[in-house]
């Protein structure tokens, strides 16, 4: 899909299209107000912009979209296999071990527990020791500021699938 299409979309069609973005009704909603889009970089630009200016219920929402990290069985599946992630990047990475699953599962209900809503974070490319490395380093924040680094994560999360959705990543 290119930005064309996007703005040559339905209003139905481009609420589905931005909810496969994101799960925040005003921020798709926003979005789909904002068109037409000059150009990928306006698109992304937008997409920041209007995230930056919503209330925490439109964060929260967004938030729910995601599943919670607490299922060791789900966590063994996601991170199996992770030789072929990204050979290339300098810690590489590795296949988790069950001590690390369990307690990144252990930690997820805590942090949900904590502040009443799931850990966000943009996992693209980490292992599931580097997910725990950041979870353990976020738990001890207040709600306001977990709200602000989840917000921050999930804009990472909205513009790489706003990129899918545009078919320039995978």
């Amino acid at each position: 899909m290119t930005v064309d299409d996007i703005n040559a979309l339905t209003i139905e069609q481009a609420q589905q299209a931005f909810a496969s973005c994101c799960s925040s009704d005003g921020w798709i909603n926003a979005m789909v107000a904002a068109r037409p889009f000059s150009n990928e970089k306006n698109l992304h630009q937008k997409a920041l912009d209007l995230w930056a200016v919503l209330s925490e219920a439109d964060y929260l929402q967004a938030f729910e979209g995601h599943p919670k990290i607490g299922d060791v069985n789900s966590l063994r599946k996601k991170y199996a296999s992770t030789k072929g992630l990204a050979s290339n990047e300098q810690s590489g990475v590795n296949s988790a071990d069950e001590k690390t699953l369990i307690e990144l599962a252990r930690k997820n209900d805590e942090y949900f527990d904590k502040n009443g809503f799931i850990f966000i974070v943009f996992a693209t490319g980490k292992s599931a020791a580097q997910m725990l490395e950041i979870l353990n380093t976020r738990l001890p924040n207040d709600r306001e500021t977990e709200i602000k680094n989840a917000a921050l994560e999930q804009s990472k999360i909205t513009a790489l699938r706003i990129d899918k959705l545009l078919g320039l990543a995978q």
